[in-house]
């Protein structure tokens, strides 16, 4: 199954699309040279991350950091990170502590995480200041070291995306919920960074960490563009649209499986479902060739809706 979407931006943080099947949308190149950097977090795990730089050296689209599943890496979101740096934008991949390159401080190999290792992976607070957090987890060490590096050809602060699969899915929502939750300052925002969030396959709960505090946030109800994708086993995915939807009763788009969007035309969308005939899931759906153009496309369209 292939889609074509059609993005008609209305209104801010809204998205109209339409879906048609039968359209040859392009695979995934392979992907220039990324550079990798050793960061570290508030509590000592070095971070392992790649970043791909937009093609020539080219001002970035926007910038996406990617959160791979667990038991993942930055190799198995590589697909998604060759397709978005080839179409302008800039990559940031990072290794989660306990994974790929990345290991827990003192660890010899990989151990198994814990609820409270999940929770830190998304955490960012501690102090008024957030280049001064006082906890400062993977995500947010990523985003730090993004900001600090600024410039065209590396960051577009205000056109900020998370795309996060699975487990991952939920750790990108807790973090976008602490990036909108730092307290602006007389010089303008320090927080509301994130643009755009995409779920693949999201996880609702993994080792005990839940993602029923993002969907407490005016953020996740209201604010950011979220867009979905699922395979036809995904059922957390399906909850989590119909959880979010009742917060957007008059926003949402759903394109389930074997459905060529004719019933129901999609308008004003700032939520959006987008089922795959497959029993895939997760890192794995982009295997069935448009999800990258699918999230790609997506990307492009609500971050330039979020910075009118």
């Amino acid at each position: 199954m292939e889609y074509r979407l059609i993005f008609r931006p209305s209104r801010a943080t809204a998205i109209a699309v339409l879906a048609a099947l039968a359209c040859a949308c392009p695979g995934a190149g392979a992907a220039d040279a990324a550079k990798r950097f050793d960061l570290e977090t508030s509590d000592g795990v070095e971070l392992a991350t790649w970043y791909y730089a937009p093609p020539d050296e080219a001002k970035p689209i926007a910038t996406v950091i990617l959160v791979h599943d667990l038991d993942g890496s930055h190799e198995t979101v590589e697909p998604l990170a060759a397709a978005l740096q080839q179409a302008g934008y800039a990559v940031a991949v990072p290794d989660l502590r306990g994974h790929g390159a990345s290991r827990p401080p003192g660890a010899a190999g990989r151990g198994p995480l814990r609820r409270s290792d999940l929770e830190l992976i998304a955490a960012g607070s501690g102090g008024r200041l957030r280049e001064q957090a006082g906890v400062r987890g993977d995500l947010e060490t990523v985003y730090a070291f993004l900001a600090a590096r600024g410039g065209p050809g590396v960051f577009a602060p205000d056109r900020l995306a998370v795309v996060g699969f699975g487990a991952g899915g939920l750790l990108a929502t807790l973090w976008t919920a602490a990036d909108w939750a730092w307290p602006p300052l007389a010089s303008g925002p320090q927080g509301q960074k994130v643009g755009a969030l995409v779920l693949v396959s999201p996880a609702w709960a993994a080792k005990g960490a839940t993602i029923q505090p993002a969907l407490a946030t005016e953020v996740v109800k209201h604010e950011v563009p979220i867009m979905l994708l699922a395979g036809t086993a995904d059922r957390d995915a399906i909850r989590l649209f119909e959880q979010l939807k009742r917060q957007r009763p008059k926003d949402w788009y759903d394109q389930r499986a074997g459905d060529d969007g004719s019933a129901k035309k999609a308008k004003d969308a700032s939520l959006l479902l987008l089922q795959f005939s497959t029993p895939m899931s997760s890192e794995k759906l982009l295997d069935t060739g448009p999800a990258a153009t699918v999230i790609r496309d997506f990307l492009k369209v609500a971050l330039d809706d979020a910075s009118r």
